[in-house]
């Protein structure tokens, strides 16, 4: 039998689940197409509000902000620190001691030019996107704080391989393999990837 909610062939006309839709800002949302383009959206309006001036991206403060800014149109948790382990993440009781800890070394790395202003700001995506702070968005969460860094330490914005990575595509799936690569300590792939 088929399922209601998932038309393969066309996965952007795939319906959102009842519990996804009951968290939506937005109940005439139907559709996965319908939510992309709201969630993108929000976060075109995010971005710029984020590079309008000078923002203090190291701050856990700052990052939960620029969360809600990102998706608080459209999701109800936008902003919200997770309540519960997932699969990928730190335990939930140990996000805001990972990000306190992240924020520091970030510091750290910067006032003491650890690593080229590239490096810093791909390691910091990465350890936010292993801490997995949020619910959900937290992928791009993760790129838009780095390029918000990478600005910040006189550097163009990264171009994160110049594809959608919302889509189970050819980019998505070179980047998560580069976020693997990283997780095993080998960074390179993720910093290529981040600016090709």
């Amino acid at each position: 039998m088929k399922d209601p909610l998932l038309d393969p062939e066309h996965p952007d006309e795939t319906r959102l689940e009842p519990d996804e839709r009951r968290q939506l800002l937005l109940p005439h949302i139907a559709t996965r197409a319908e939510l992309n383009e709201a969630e993108q959206e929000n976060i075109t309006d995010a971005a710029a509000w984020a590079f309008a001036r000078r923002r203090e991206v190291l701050s856990e403060r700052f990052l939960v902000s620029l969360h809600k800014r990102m998706l608080g149109r459209v999701w109800r948790w936008a902003g919200t620190i997770r309540d519960s382990d997932r699969n990928i993440g730190v335990a939930f009781h140990q996000i805001r001691p990972q990000l306190r800890a992240l924020m520091e070394n970030a510091r750290f790395w910067v006032e003491n030019q650890t690593f080229p202003a590239d490096e810093i700001a791909v390691r910091f995506h990465h350890r936010l996107v292993l801490i997995h702070p949020f619910p959900n968005g937290n992928g791009r969460h993760g790129r838009l704080a780095a390029d918000l860094l990478a600005v910040r330490l006189g550097r163009p914005r990264f171009s994160w391989g110049s594809g959608s990575l919302i889509e189970p595509a050819d980019t998505r799936r070179r980047y998560i393999e580069a976020l693997r690569a990283a997780d095993k300590g080998y960074g390179k792939p993720l910093l290529t990837f981040a600016r090709s």
